[in-house]
């Protein structure tokens, strides 16, 4: 394993298998805006007030927009390829997710990040690994991060001979 542009490069299972308990660093800030969060609102059909009503959410428990729990949610899929590459990789497929926490609202306009760290990883057959990566959504000038996840993904490479 390599640092290559401060992603971290996996280049087979045994390189996975190697880096946990390492950090992966973070990701730049990107900015939550209301076009975003109303974006996914309409994906998902969840239109609640607290997301795209600007005026009645001004009145509400966190007195502006919050972006939806699960849009926060999938941003994972957005930061962990900044985080991580693979040289070889024959397939990777997202197998799931544990422990999914939201300890704090993302408000509209707010900028956060992504921050990885591998908690786990085991062999699958000999070109294989399952590997678990903590990321955590960090918001700026906040405390408590708007999510945490265990991203759990299934890695195969590409048998040397």
């Amino acid at each position: 394993m390599n640092a290559v542009a401060d992603k971290m490069l996996f280049d087979s299972a045994a390189s996975v298998q190697a880096s946990v308990g390492r950090q992966l660093g973070e990701t730049e800030w990107m900015q939550i805006t209301q076009e975003r969060i109303n974006q996914f609102a309409d994906a998902t059909g969840d239109h609640q007030w607290i997301h795209v009503d600007p005026e009645q959410a001004r009145n509400g428990p966190f007195g502006a927009c919050v972006a939806h729990g699960y849009l926060t949610l999938s941003l994972a899929n957005l930061f962990l390829p900044q985080l991580v590459s693979y040289q070889g990789l024959k397939m990777g497929v997202n197998y799931g997710c544990e422990k999914v926490r939201f300890p704090a609202p993302v408000l509209v306009n707010s900028f956060v990040r992504g921050s990885g760290e591998v908690v786990a990883a085991t062999p699958i057959g000999e070109d294989g690994v399952q590997v678990t990566i903590r990321i955590t959504v960090q918001v700026r000038n906040q405390d408590k991060p708007g999510c945490v996840v265990e991203t759990i993904s299934r890695l195969f490479f590409i048998r040397e001979n």
